[in-house]
């Protein structure tokens, strides 16, 4: 039913403004502790506190560290459950977003422009673009937003296979890049010239390139062991298609 409304909603100026809106607030483009940090989505999730446990005790007092709300050495179930309360904020805030987005109609926006390009690259609709987007800075926001698209009927079971593996391949590829791996480019030989040759735009573009390879080398598996994509899985593609 979602599905077929949103077939049918027309796509206004406010649409696509919505949707640039929505892709400058998944994307971190605006990540900060500065006011414009107010329109992106890492900064307004926010983080929790430091649990504070000892290191040591020494005859000066007991030396202290910090780590975070799950603590430190936790194993099994109890672990697992303290991990997952700490996705619920966050999946819970995208969900909320892309409400939001989609009343304005961010997703219409995004079928029609991005389908042309993701069809080809992926076999998906467009309107799964914003959760691309999230899933780059957020593997949990990327996660839910999928979700919510297939039980909306935007997507199909195999699509959101595909979409998935995607997904999986370094997940939350700009951030873990830009907070661990950029540092790289930073280091020099003891001469004064860069220890990395290479530039952080082809290490972007790499992965961006291998983690569309992943995601049509799982398409091919599909259609080697299933075999191509039955009616029922075309269905909202013809749909699309005929909008």
């Amino acid at each position: 039913m979602s599905n077929q409304v949103g077939q049918d909603r027309k796509v206004t100026i406010g649409s696509y403004i919505a949707l640039a809106f929505a892709m400058v607030f998944f994307s971190g483009l605006l990540q900060s502790n500065e006011w414009y940090g107010v329109f992106d989505f890492t900064t307004l999730n926010g983080s929790f506190g430091n649990v504070v446990y000892a290191v040591n005790d020494t005859a000066d007092g007991i030396q202290t560290a910090t780590t975070s709300l799950r603590g430190k050495g936790g194993s099994g179930a109890r672990d697992g459950f303290i991990f997952a309360l700490t996705l619920i904020p966050t999946v819970m805030f995208a969900l909320g977003m892309i409400n939001v987005l989609e009343h304005y109609g961010a997703l219409d926006a995004a079928r029609k422009i991005l389908t042309p390009l993701l069809r080809p690259l992926m076999g998906i609709p467009g309107n799964s673009g914003l959760a691309l987007i999230a899933s780059l800075q957020s593997t949990d926001a990327g996660a839910a937003m999928t979700r919510q698209l297939k039980d909306e009927g935007h997507l199909t079971k195999r699509q959101t296979d595909i979409f998935t593996m995607f997904q999986f391949s370094a997940g939350a590829a700009i951030v873990n890049f830009f907070s661990s791996g950029a540092v790289l480019f930073t280091l020099t030989n003891t001469d004064g010239t860069p220890a990395v040759t290479s530039s952080i735009g082809l290490a972007v573009a790499i992965m961006f390139i291998f983690k569309f390879v992943g995601a049509n080398m799982f398409r091919l598996y599909l259609n080697i062991t299933e075999g191509k994509a039955d009616k029922e899985d075309t269905k909202p593609e013809m749909k699309e298609e005929t909008a």
